[in-house]
């Protein structure tokens, strides 16, 4: 084993049979956290986009936070009512994209693909980046270098979860339920000290007022419910991961639906009490937050500049006043959750990207395992996109929460849908009263949740599409289009390869053999052997003469060795090598387009990439061209030179065939 070899398992972990797949499903206890840290995480940002948004209209804005936030949890628990339908419905890992394609057709699913796609790379890049939002109220230096820390974080995520589901899961789980109880315990102990020991519990920010949007001064008629609907959307936030348990049912012990609605009712409603907690806490703290530049804080009327905080952080510091370890731990675990919410994409978007690459709509490559049975390519793939969204937005939560919850919503929608028709399909064929009796009852929730996802995805698109949406659809289009063409690609490589019973391909006349010379050596000699030995029909040496002094030399040593078969020399006035071999090439094949030319190329092989640089530019470049000339087939013949032997015993302990037994399956 070399030292990259080491590296990997240090990295990764030990290599995991097939046949070991089962050890890592995962136990309800553990796949909360794994498919529900992204819901349950969203508690930490939701009510902060909330209170920005209304922020917009003064003070005045927030007496309705309380009543946004109800409604985003009513929201919350239809849909995930309408999700234990799904997974009891289609337990098979495609969630949202297999019932859409079986209920409403390919378009339909790739819609909902598409939007799941473009979700889960926000959801990695919108959790980290308010994960170091929140990681500022303790680490001040952290101001000025968010999108480079969070792009790191995003990397060290991408290195845990290529060590497979089970493991990653098992190291998530204890940060995930720390910050269960540190949320709802100060929740809970913070209605404790208002509403039992009568304390004065203020957050940092009560003491200022807001001096709002100029444009939303007048918070009535139709600017009060722009801006009311504005709030809900970036509310719904909290509603994102829900539909990740319907694509990781594959992933839980069995019995796999059952563990997985239990895990989604687990999920609401939980998320459900931490949100209304967090909203109702923010109201009786009297906690302010600002949107700048459209809102300020202002002191005795004028206006001043404070160091924001999350909401998370002012209300923790006002609740644990008086138990400052209390403050630190809801701090770091909100810190650590928002940075492995991010988990919750790093499982959902890998398995749908695999069920997508089976049914040819992405790459294949992204439809294997890797070695610890996670799909690496997917991960790698979605960290790569998460970066450079990162990047690109340098980590501004406020200004990626904009692109977010569009798709999600465009998914439960027409995911919705989809099992609307699917129970009303099944109801026409179906004549057992008390299953009658219960698709019927699942029918309604959801038609519930279509009448809700709907409404909301219509709220969503018309208050959210100037602050940045419109930058989420025409992702979701641009993936919708890459899609289709990657399966009109694979649909046209079928079609012209497929071998109808029956046929069979007509012989060539005759099989002609060019072996290409460029010096008289053992490369040379062997690649002849090899073409005598394939006894063509005819057998010729070509070289290209680019120096006449050395090509004079070749065809004496040439004559003088004798080696019963002609050299051809081809003149090039322009010092070319490879348009004189694709012409000679291509006359042969216009004299007798009944014969196959098989030309043979000499190539080194070396031990080392900076010798592969200084050898076999030539042969690649004609291989490159003369694979594309139809009737001529290309032939390498290898002389491993004495460098290459170290590579070749490496090879060989490692198992070379490991991923070289699929020919042409690609």
């Amino acid at each position: 084993m070399n030292l990259s070899d080491v590296g990997k398992r240090v990295l990764i972990g030990r290599k995991l049979r097939s046949t070991q797949l089962g050890e890592t499903l995962l136990p309800k206890r553990i796949a909360l956290p794994v498919f529900a840290s992204d819901a349950l995480s969203s508690v930490a940002y939701a009510p902060d986009e909330i209170l920005l948004t209304l922020s917009l209209a003064g003070l005045a804005g927030y007496a309705f936070s309380w009543k946004i936030a109800l409604l985003v949890a009513a929201v919350m628990l239809v849909v995930v009512a309408s999700y234990r339908q799904n997974v009891h419905a289609y337990p098979s890992g495609g969630g949202d994209y297999e019932v859409a394609t079986v209920n409403l057709g390919a378009n339909a699913g790739l819609t909902v693909a598409s939007a799941l796609m473009v979700d889960y790379v926000l959801t990695v890049a919108v959790s980290i980046s308010s994960g170091v939002q929140n990681a500022k109220t303790v680490a001040p230096f952290i101001e000025g270098h968010e999108g480079l820390i969070a792009a790191g974080v995003t990397l060290l995520l991408m290195a845990l979860n290529l060590r497979g589901v089970r493991e990653s899961g098992t190291l998530f789980a204890i940060p995930t339920y720390c910050f269960m109880v540190g949320i709802l315990s100060m929740v809970l102990y913070g209605l404790f000290r208002i509403f039992v020991l009568g304390h004065a519990v203020e957050a940092d920010s009560a003491k200022y007022g807001i001096q709002g949007d100029p444009r939303y001064t007048s918070f009535s008629g139709f600017v009060m419910i722009a801006l009311l609907a504005r709030a809900f959307s970036s509310g719904c936030a909290a509603l994102t991961g829900v539909e990740a348990i319907s694509n990781g049912v594959p992933a839980f012990r069995k019995p796999k639906s059952k563990n997985a609605a239990t895990t989604l009712l687990l999920l609401g409603s939980v998320a459900v009490t931490m949100l209304v907690g967090v909203v109702l806490l923010a109201n009786l703290t009297d906690l302010r937050l600002i949107d700048e530049p459209f809102s300020t804080y202002t002191l005795n009327g004028k206006p001043v500049d404070v160091v924001e905080q999350t909401a998370i952080g002012q209300l923790s510091r006002a609740v644990f006043s008086n138990f400052p370890p209390g403050f630190y731990f809801v701090i770091a675990s909100t810190m650590i959750i928002l940075f492995l919410a991010a988990n919750t994409a790093f499982n959902g978007f890998p398995v749908l990207g695999s069920i997508l690459a089976r049914d040819g709509y992405l790459p294949r490559q992204l439809h294997t395992r890797g070695d610890r049975l996670a799909f690496s390519n997917g991960i790698i793939v979605l960290s790569f996109f998460a970066v450079v969204l990162i990047l690109a937005f340098n980590a501004d939560v406020t200004a990626l929460i904009q692109l977010y919850v569009v798709g999600v919503f465009v998914s439960f929608t027409v995911s919705q849908l989809g099992m609307l028709r699917h129970w009303t399909r099944h109801l026409k064929t179906e004549s057992d009263p008390a299953v009658r009796a219960r698709m019927m009852r699942s029918r309604v929730i959801n038609a519930v949740g279509l009448t809700m996802t709907g409404t909301v995805l219509i709220i969503v698109l018309l208050s959210k599409f100037v602050q940045g949406a419109y930058i989420a659809i025409i992702a979701m289009v641009v993936v919708f289009i890459v899609m289709k063409s990657i399966r009109r690609h694979y649909d046209n490589v079928a079609r012209e390869t497929a071998w109808v019973p029956g046929q069979s391909k007509t012989l060539p006349s005759r099989v002609r053999a060019v072996v290409l010379v460029s010096k008289l050596h053992k490369p040379t000699l062997q690649a002849l052997a090899f073409a005598k030995a394939a006894r063509p029909s005819t057998l010729e040496a070509l070289t290209v003469e680019v120096d006449p002094e050395e090509t004079e030399r070749l065809v004496e040593h040439w004559d003088a060795a004798d080696l019963d078969v002609p050299l051809k020399v081809v003149a090039s006035p322009y010092r070319e090598v490879t348009n004189p071999i694709l012409d000679y090439v291509r006359n042969i094949r216009t004299d007798s387009p009944r014969d196959v030319v098989t030309v043979y190329i000499p190539e080194y092989v070396v031990g080392h990439w900076w010798e592969q640089v200084l050898h076999n530019q030539s042969a690649l470049r004609l291989k490159a061209r003369l694979l594309f000339t139809p009737g001529v087939m290309v032939t390498s013949v290898p002389y491993v030179l004495q460098s290459s032997g170290g590579t070749q015993r490496r090879l060989e302990r490692e198992g070379v065939d490991r991923g070289l037994g699929r020919f042409g399956n690609e």
